[in-house]
């Protein structure tokens, strides 16, 4: 994150930008999609059962979210530093890198902290062995929901309200806050829906009006409607963030939870990866509509296989 922040900030040309940009942190949405997710993962999973163990991912998720929204609304900065500290938008910008590397260091001294040997936490990790068969297909469905998701990243959903709205950056900036906090509030109230209707119907039967809201967002022509039913998706999109986990941790064995986090996670992140080439492609060539379509109905469409598959598994064991 240090090096990255610090490139970013220094170089000008495309190129070597891109070269950071690859090798670096750099990630285009405001989840995570780094090395330490699994083994966080897997260490939370240790350290609560049941109930109690989805409680304490909507925290540690919620947590990030929360902070991605301060950081969503802090992307207004640039564009009020120009008219009050009398310095070039482009070096505020530059700055805003900057911060972003401190942070990297701040999070290496926090890393510093926890400890395995000391916190005796310490516990057998195993390759993934009786459960592979069902995180190989929990993985490839994950892999789709990413995909879609990676159709409307962040940073893609900002260059779409530019385009169809105007928004500028201190707008976008403002609404991706309230966006981020409806999301926050979500996941604290997902260990509650969980209890009464299960982590599986939580995970889908929250997503799929999801997905709508953001296929008629993409449809809609008035900028408040769109942005309302946006909103509502934010409400209601993340719930499956904290239950995906748990339930990820639940259906393999303690020693497994390493790698199935792991195994889940990195087919994730590639999945995510190659969609927003696509998007790009379809923004340039005027179709600006069309990703955010893609992304309800693929999502809708993950949905409704996890929930044949995971119960087709739970009768065939039972």
């Amino acid at each position: 994150m240090a090096g990255t922040g610090a490139g970013f900030a220094g170089f000008t040309s495309f190129w070597p930008l891109m070269a950071i940009a690859f090798v670096g942190t750099l990630n285009p949405s405001s989840g995570d999609v780094s090395v330490f997710l699994p083994l966080e993962h897997a260490r939370l999973a240790g350290a609560a059962g049941g109930h109690e163990r989805t409680a304490l991912f909507a925290r540690y998720s919620v947590l990030g979210a929360s902070c991605a929204a301060l950081g969503a609304l802090a992307a207004a900065v640039p564009q009020w530093l120009p008219a009050h500290a009398g310095i070039s938008r482009i070096d505020a910008l530059r700055a805003m890198f900057l911060l972003y590397g401190a942070v990297g260091l701040a999070v290496w001294w926090l890393y510093r902290g926890p400890s395995d040997e000391r916190s005796g936490t310490h516990a057998e990790s195993a390759p993934l062995g009786p459960s592979r068969g069902v995180v190989v297909r929990l993985a490839a469905l994950f892999s789709v929901d990413a995909f879609a998701g990676g159709l409307v990243v962040n940073s893609l959903l900002a260059l779409w309200l530019l385009e169809r709205f105007g928004l500028t950056l201190a707008q976008t900036g403002v609404f991706f806050f309230w966006a981020g906090l409806l999301s926050a509030g979500s996941q604290l109230a997902a260990p509650w829906v969980a209890r009464r209707i299960g982590l599986l119907n939580t995970m889908v039967f929250t997503h799929i009006p999801a997905n709508v809201c953001l296929v008629l967002a993409a449809l809609s022509s008035h900028m408040h409607v769109a942005l309302g039913l946006l909103l509502v998706r934010s409400a209601l999109s993340q719930m499956d963030v904290p239950t995906r986990t748990a339930y990820v941790m639940a259906v393999v064995t303690p020693a497994e939870r390493p790698a199935a986090a792991s195994f889940t996670a990195v087919p994730r992140s590639l999945a995510a990866a190659l969609s927003p080439t696509l998007s790009g492609l379809l923004f340039a060539a005027g179709w600006i509509s069309v990703p955010l379509v893609a992304c309800g109905l693929l999502k809708t469409a993950y949905d409704l296989t996890l929930l044949v598959a995971c119960r087709r598994d739970a009768l065939r064991d039972h």
